[in-house]
């Protein structure tokens, strides 16, 4: 650090220095992390963006399937609605089951019950078994199968009924027998059949039967206006998962390219387009020659005889409704003669959603990232999602991708909304990066801080030295040149003369001892200090520690108390005047520190360790030392008491010095507190760990 910096650091304290490296760091930091933060929000509209495309895909492709499907029922005409149709030229009079009367029911649509047929009567028909009074079994129908096909076509006939789009069993004329279904009244074979040809021969007849436009009527409310079984449409996207999902994207419609209500519009307008057709229809018809014409018991079991019949109809495009039942209803009107009929197909909800749009879903990208909401004139009517955690997103609730399906199902509308936004590609290395550069910031930012702080702690340290050393070289310099004055102007009588010599020799033995450790520091800072380590037995070392120490302390006015407890062979390896240097400035700093003690003795006492090592204490009955200090009073310049206030002299690098030299030997230097007191202790391990 150069001269300039440490005077940087001179005029700033600690405080000083935490706030200007704290807006350092904040200057750095701030723009850091907000450039980060536009990237990773980059990178998440990247997310959020290719897996709206992947919901769009989904979208069109569920559309794309709903449309195929619907295109084999728009092709179908008017006569594959009955249970026999016409095969070739109206002069071959060849008739054969329809299409539609397979059972189980077969259709491209997804979950079609049945197929059904209402004439301008109100009567409802169906392909799945023929008319009243011929028998099924002549046509392939085993009495199971027929038995089967009947429960089906009371299931549908239920069904309407109770959304009230035909009448109900009891509500048909007493005669009436449609589809096969077994009449249930008091009339004869022959009576029976007789009716029944009748009713199709003249159904202007039956003035029992309410006018059919009450009946017709119905399917026209089913798409004038909303559902009302459905559950409305909720406007937080706080609620269930995936309930008011649609609500939640009008509130984001603004996100879509194309404005909700331009999508609707133009939904609205692929209805209109879809074209009226006109075509040429042969319907097998009963041969009915009077009104009146008695069939026996026995003609029900044979086929009637069929005439063939050419009309012209006009087929209306295929529009869907949804009953209040839960199903879903497809029908056109087909106009023919100037009447109305309308014929259809009756849609289990469940399956049919399950197979144009869960499966898909299911098995797309986006199932595990987001909820897909089913609307229908926008009420809510499925609720699908996959993830496990719900809106564990920040961006959960915000709308994907809305789109309305092609006619006949422009009413149904299909909402993706976020659950949980998969990870960008770059998103984890941008969170590495974040990280790393996070603990740069912090790790350097620390790091500065701590070397800055030791820097100013040792800078104000050395300037303690400095004064330190000027108060250490300055008094003792003044007393022997006092002194010296003294005896060179004779002002000494002989007595006083010797005591005058021994205060300059022994102020002259402090300068020594202080220069000594000056230069020592000198020497171990710059490495070139070299130590000879051979073994020297301890009962010499004792001695050598006696010869060294007595002198300063018998002037100080203590007592020197030897005592080796160790055996007579054992020997430590040192350097002998690191080691006689460790014990003169340990028993400096006990005469320093136990100057006011009761009992003014120093104790150096050395013994074998139970491990084999060798240990040399030196202790006093001063103070002691508080536990705060114990570890700091081995750093260098370090002292306990200010310098200005302090009482006591020294220059704070004497136990600084005893701790290098020791881990220079080998050893190691610690401090314990006794009662009263306290004990530098320098262990030695044994020669064989050496």
């Amino acid at each position: 650090m150069t001269a300039r910096a440490r005077g940087v650091l001179g005029r700033l304290d600690e405080r000083g220095l935490r706030v200007l490296l704290a807006a350092f760091f904040l200057a750095l930091a701030i723009p850091a992390a907000v450039l980060i933060a536009q990237a990773y929000g980059q990178l998440k509209w990247e997310a959020f963006r290719s897996t709206q495309v992947a919901t769009e895909e989904l979208a069109t492709r569920i559309d794309a399937t709903l449309r195929a499907a619907m295109a084999q029922e728009e092709a179908r005409s008017y006569g594959d609605y009955s249970f026999l149709v016409v095969e070739g030229s109206a002069a071959a009079n060849f008739v054969q089951r329809s299409p539609l009367s397979a059972f189980p029911v077969t259709s491209a649509v997804p979950g079609v019950l049945g197929y059904f047929q209402v004439d301008a009567a109100g009567r409802l028909t169906t392909p799945l078994l023929p008319d009243a009074g011929v028998a099924a079994a002549s046509y392939g129908i085993a009495a199971d199968e027929e038995a089967a096909r009947a429960a089906r076509v009371a299931e549908l006939r239920d069904v309407l009924a109770q959304n009230r789009l035909v009448r109900g069993a009891r509500e048909e004329p007493a005669a009436t027998a449609v589809g096969g279904e077994r009449r249930q009244v008091e009339l004869d074979d022959a009576a029976a059949a007789r009716a029944s040809v009748l009713r199709e021969a003249a159904p202007a007849a039956l003035s029992a039967a309410p006018p059919a436009e009450s009946v017709q009527a119905g399917f026209d409310r089913l798409t004038a206006g909303a559902l009302t079984s459905a559950r409305p449409l909720r406007t937080s996207s706080s609620d269930a998962p995936a309930a008011g999902l649609v609500a939640a994207a009008e509130a984001d419609a603004a996100n879509e390219a194309v404005p909700l209500t331009l999508r609707r519009d133009a939904a609205a307008n692929l209805v209109d387009e879809r074209e009226k057709r006109v075509e040429q229809t042969l319907v097998p018809e009963p041969a009915i020659t009077t009104p009146r014409l008695a069939i026996s018991a026995g003609a029900m079991a044979s086929k009637l005889e069929l005439t063939v019949r050419t009309f012209e109809s006009e087929v209306d495009p295929f529009e869907v409704g949804v009953l209040d039942t839960g199903q879903l209803v497809l029908f056109r009107n087909v106009w023919r003669d100037g009447q109305r009929y309308i014929q259809g197909a009756l849609v289990d909800r469940p399956t049919f959603v399950a197979a144009i749009v869960e499966t898909p879903y299911r098995a797309s990208s986006v199932a595990g990232i987001s909820v897909l909401a089913l609307a229908f004139q926008g009420r809510t009517l499925e609720d699908i999602s996959v993830a496990a955690n719900p809106y564990s997103d920040d961006l959960a609730g915000t709308v994907l991708h809305r789109a309305r399906l092609s006619p006949p199902f422009g009413d149904f509308e299909l909402a993706f909304v976020v659950d949980a936004l998969p990870r960008a590609p770059g998103a984890v290395l941008l969170a590495w990066v974040a990280v790393t550069l996070a603990a740069v910031l912090c790790g350097g930012f620390l790091l500065m801080y701590r070397f800055a702080v030791g820097q100013m702690r040792l800078a104000r340290q050395q300037q303690d030295f400095v004064s330190a050393v000027s108060h250490e070289l300055k008094t003792p310099l003044t007393s022997i040149r006092m002194y010296g004055e003294m005896l060179k102007a004779g002002w000494a009588d002989d007595a006083k003369k010797q005591v005058y010599y021994d205060y300059i020799h022994g102020e002259s033995e402090r300068l020594s001892r202080l220069i000594e450790n000056v230069l020592q520091l000198a020497r171990l800072t710059r490495n070139t200090q070299r130590f000879d380590l051979v073994p020297v037995g301890v009962a010499e070392l004792m001695d050598m520690v006696r010869s060294k120490v007595s002198t300063q302390i018998e002037r100080a006015g203590f007592v020197l108390e030897l005592r080796n407890d160790a055996p007579a062979a054992a020997a430590a390896v040192v350097d002998v005047d690191s080691f006689a240097q460790i014990f003169i400035n340990l028993v400096d700093n006990a005469l320093k520190f136990s100057a006011g003690a009761v009992t003014k003795t120093v104790e150096v006492a050395a013994r074998r360790e139970s491990d084999g090592g060798l240990l040399f204490t030196v202790r006093d009955y001063g103070p002691g030392v508080p536990k705060a200090q114990m570890k700091k009073i081995f750093e260098l310049f370090y002292r306990p008491e200010n310098e200005l206030t302090r009482e006591t002299v020294g220059t704070g690098i004497g136990l600084a010095l005893v701790q290098q030299l020791a881990t220079a030997m080998g050893a190691r230097v610690d401090l314990r507190n006794c009662e009263p007191g306290a004990e530098f202790r320098l262990h030695f391990p044994p020669a064989a760990t050496r």
